[in-house]
Order: C-alpha cells, then sequence, then structure tokens
C-alpha cells in the first residue's frame, strides 16, 4: 500500500503535541521521537515550525543529516505569508522552503472573524495569502497540505467563506486540506454532517485534526473518516495543548481492528505498545496506565466473576487480543480475587495451580487477610509472588537473614537533615554489620542494604530504586496511621513493584525494601 497516495496516517507530536503544559523537548528528544514515530510506520512526521525558533529551525538541519526516515516523509509546519508581501519574499515562507522537508503543511485562518480580527486583514487578502503561498512552494517543488485552522467553528459562522478557503487552496496545489478542530468543543455527529457535506461539495480532499477538549477528538477523527476523510492527524499517547490532540495510536488502532482498515504497513501495529512507552520515556512523561491499547491496564482483570470467564475464554471480557497491539493481559491480585483468579495469576508467574484446589483457597484468603490490613498485590507483582513462592514451596525465598536494623536522622544548625541507617544481617553464612548515609531514612536504608548484600550478592549492584509511592490508608487517624509504600526497582533490564505496610513509614519502606531485594535475587538465581 501506498501510504503518501492512500490513507495518510500524520503525526503532530513533535509540533503540536509538544504544545502541552510541561512538555520541552530538545533537538535530541525530537530526533530520538521522530525514529520511533517511523517505527510506528506512519506515513508523515510534522517536525516542528522552522524559522519560527532557533530549535525547530535546528532539528531540521540535523534531520536532514541524521534521519533515516525508513517510512515516514518529514513535514514542516508553518504560516501562510503575511498579508501584503509576496510569498517568496517572507523570511518565514523562506524558512519552510529552505527546511529540506519534503513536506510543507500550512495553516491558514477558515473563520471569517479571525481573519479580521487575528489577522487584522480582508477576507479577499487572505484567500491571495493562501494562494500565493500554497502556489510558491509547489513551485519550489514541495508537498503542500493545508491546516484549515478553526474550520468547524468557521463553517457555523459562514458555510460559504470556509469553502472558499479549501477550494482557493486545493486549486493552488494543495493536496489536502485538515479540517480543524481547534477548540476541541465538536461532537462526532457534528463533524460527520460537516465533513459529509464538504466531500460532496468541494470535491478537495479531506483531513482531520481534533483535540480533545470534549472529550471526542477519537470520536471525531473516526467519524471523519467514516464520512470520507483520508487523511487523519494526531499525536501520540494524546500529547498536545489543553486537554491534547486524537491519540494516534487509538485512531489507528480503532481504524484497523475495528473497521477492517489498513493504515499501518502490515505487522506495524503490533509495536504500538513499545513505541508508546518509548516516547513516554523520551516526553518524561508517565504512560497513562489506563489508555486504550496500550495502557498496562487496558488489559488488566480484577474481578473474580471476569477471572472465572477468562479462564475459559480471554476474549469474553476483551475486545480485541492484546498482543495485536503488543500488549499482554494481566490478572489483578486484590481482596476482589476469586479462586481463579488466583490461578490464572499463579500461571502467569510461572505456578501451575490447577490441581491443587485447597492450595489456591489458601492463597485466596490469605490475599483477602492482608489486604484487609492495608496491603495491596494488584500493583505490586514481585510481592505477590513471594507470597506465592512461600505457600507453593512452603517456605518464603531468602537469600539473606535480618538481625536488626536502625536509622537516625539528624541535623546541625542550619544544615540539612541527614539519615544515617546500621543494618545487621548475616548473608552465605557471614555476617555483616553495615552502616550507609542518605539524604533520607529510605535512601539510607536501600543504601546500608545494598552494601550488606552486596558483599554476599554482587549482582545487587544493579539494582536501582527508581519510584517510591507512599499513601496515608486510615487518614483520620492522623500521624498514627497505617501507611503502604509502593518500591519499584529495577536491574537495569526490567522493573519490579514490591509492597510494604506499617503504622510506621520507615517500617513500610524498609518491608517493600526487603521483597525487592528479595525478589530481585530470586529472579537473577533462577535465571
Amino acid at each position: 500500500m501506498d501510504l503518501h497516495g492512500d490513507f495518510h496516517v500524520y503525526d503532530t507530536t513533535l509540533r503540536d503535541g509538544a504544545q502541552q503544559e510541561g512538555l520541552n523537548l530538545s533537538v535530541a528528544d525530537k530526533l530520538t521521537i521522530a525514529r520511533q514515530l517511523d517505527g510506528l510506520g506512519v506515513g508523515y512526521i510534522e517536525g516542528g515550525w522552522p524559522g519560527s525558533n532557533p530549535k525547530d529551525t535546528e532539528f531540521f538541519r540535523r534531520a536532514a543529516q541524521e534521519l533515516d526516515l525508513r517510512y515516514a516523509k518529514l513535514a514542516a509546519f508553518g504560516a501562510t505569508r503575511r498579508a501584503g508581501v509576496a510569498a517568496a519574499d517572507d523570511p518565514l515562507v523562506a524558512a519552510l522552503r529552505d527546511s529540506g522537508a519534503p513536506v510543507v503543511t500550512l495553516v491558514a485562518k477558515s473563520h471569517d472573524r479571525h481573519v479580521e480580527l487575528a489577522l487584522r486583514t480582508t477576507l479577499a487578502e487572505n484567500l491571495a495569502m493562501i494562494a500565493d503561498t500554497v502556489g510558491h512552494l509547489r513551485a519550489e517543488g514541495q508537498q503542500v497540505f493545508l491546516d484549515a485552522e478553526h474550520f468547524f467553528d468557521g463553517y457555523r459562522a459562514n458555510r460559504d467563506y470556509a469553502f472558499e478557503v479549501l477550494r482557493t487552496a486545493y486549486e493552488a496545489g494543495a493536496e489536502v486540506i485538515a479540517l480543524c478542530d481547534t477548540n476541541g468543543g465538536m461532537l462526532p455527529d457534528w463533524v460527520s454532517d460537516v465533513v459529509h457535506d464538504v466531500v460532496d461539495s468541494t470535491g478537495v480532499r479531506v483531513g482531520i485534526h481534533a483535540h480533545n477538549d470534549s472529550g471526542c477528538a477519537v470520536a471525531n477523527s473516526l467519524a471523519a473518516v467514516d464520512a470520507g476523510a483520508s487523511h487523519v492527524q494526531g499525536c501520540i499517547n494524546g500529547y498536545g495543548e489543553r486537554t491534547g490532540n486524537a491519540d494516534l495510536v487509538t485512531v489507528v488502532a480503532n481504524l484497523e481492528l475495528k473497521l477492517d482498515r489498513a493504515v499501518l504497513p502490515e505487522g506495524m501495529l503490533a509495536d504500538s505498545t513499545r513505541i508508546a512507552h518509548a516516547v513516554a520515556e523520551v516526553t518524561n512523561f508517565p504512560p497513562a496506565s489506563r489508555q486504550p491499547y496500550v495502557g498496562s491496564s487496558a488489559f488488566a482483570h480484577k474481578a473474580g466473576l471476569h477471572a472465572s470467564a477468562i479462564k475459559v475464554d480471554p476474549d469474553l471480557y476483551q475486545h480485541t487480543q492484546p498482543e495485536r497491539v503488543g500488549n499482554d493481559m494481566r490478572l489483578l491480585v486484590s481482596d476482589m480475587a476469586g479462586r481463579a483468579s488466583i490461578e490464572l495469576k499463579g500461571r502467569e508467574l510461572g505456578f501451575d495451580l490447577s490441581d491443587d484446589r485447597e492450595l489456591v483457597t489458601a492463597v485466596t484468603e490469605r490475599v483477602k487477610e492482608l489486604e484487609s490490613k492495608g496491603f495491596t498485590f494488584e500493583a505490586a507483582d514481585a510481592s505477590f509472588e513471594l507470597l506465592l513462592a512461600e505457600m507453593v514451596e512452603g517456605s518464603r525465598p531468602a537469600f539473606f537473614d535480618v538481625e536488626s536494623w536502625r536509622v537516625i536522622t539528624e541535623t546541625q544548625p542550619g544544615g540539612e537533615a541527614v539519615s544515617e541507617a546500621t543494618v545487621k544481617l548475616k548473608a552465605e553464612g557471614v555476617r555483616y554489620v553495615v552502616t550507609g548515609e542518605g539524604n533520607g531514612p529510605v535512601n539510607a536504608l536501600d543504601h546500608a542494604l545494598r552494601l550488606a548484600i552486596g558483599q554476599a550478592f554482587p549482582e545487587v549492584t544493579k539494582f536501582e530504586l527508581i519510584d517510591y509511592k507512599v499513601r496515608i490508608l486510615d487518614q483520620g487517624h492522623g500521624t498514627d496511621a497505617i501507611t503502604r509504600v509502593l518500591i519499584e526497582t529495577s536491574d537495569g533490564e526490567s522493573p519490579w513493584v514490591t509492597v510494604g505496610v506499617g503504622h510506621n513509614v520507615i517500617e513500610a519502606s524498609w518491608r517493600a525494601l526487603i521483597d525487592g531485594f528479595t525478589y530481585g535475587l530470586r529472579r537473577h538465581h533462577r535465571s
């Protein structure tokens, strides 16, 4: 399939997505994300607005030298020429022309009030600006798309003028006109009606650019495609200003899996979870667990009733197979879990419990007992695996025996508080007494444990505490409340989460730390 002639999947993460509050991308970040997007097989990657800021200008300079895109074409974004200035003489148009990008996407006003109030020019001059800029860039050999800004609001205010903008751009050589729901307030039926009217009345090739302010960006994109749009714009992970743009992966997955439209190269959709998460690492925005298709909870099942059905047929409570988007089904263990949940989760972790009904019942009751005390295993698979190993194998995995531990925090006048932890333990028949310092009590305990255990098991030097969460469970008790701590640890290859509970936040943290080191050693000694 020719992505550039049949259906366009157009990603605008590096430009529109980067306008999200708190999201700041370096040039190196943008190059990395572009490579990931190309790995998804999108047809076009909008790299930014050359000439408007040094970062985007530098991006296109480096992209020409460093990016070797296999599937995507790089698009430069910019505006039509200024009023009263020829396109050939406008420096921002020159920056688009000189960017090296084979595609230019121009933004143009299609709402009459925006022309008069924002551009402060006449409706006729706006049309001339569009025709001149599109024609100039086409004559320079670039492929041109047009984003008709505020189109749906402009359509309602002055349909005839909005249509004249589309026709002017199309006749000047713009290959696609993307209808922009810039304020994000449209609903699917409204989008469908407008797109049908545009297709039937103008004959232009239509695209859709939807924002999510009404929570309908994905639905509006699909409605536009159903009505005749053959170009869809969006951002990976739904990035974008305010509430974001249409989540491109969700749109594409719905098109491919629900509507049987092959819009990516064959097999590429299966990489979408990996790529969505990889981009999230670059942006430093944690992936949303409840994100459709690619979220960690997208195929997670908790209730015992669901698990019983899934045991018979996974598709009974899943709308599609998770591997089609590169995700996995997960069974969550909680106080809602029934025997089927425990059996399925055990199988996922490598324990076959199918022939031991009494053991499954005992594990189920133990989980419910611990969760009534504040533990949570749905977010702490590593702690659950240790619990399961203890009950299946008859003893808890043990690589070291802790004799005692203590932690002291002190401060000097005018100075910062410093914590010191002392840990006494035995490992591999040797007694270790180690002191560690840290910028807090948990950090000091982690340091002391690592020093002590590492003398017997050098592999713990690879272990790194990468996340730490504290939750007060019974807030009415104030400082005497039960505290739950979740700790995420990594060995550089993959992470695991452990849980600890106690009246003291340090005690809860200690328990989670011990589980974290124990699980990591168990993993390494099994492999």
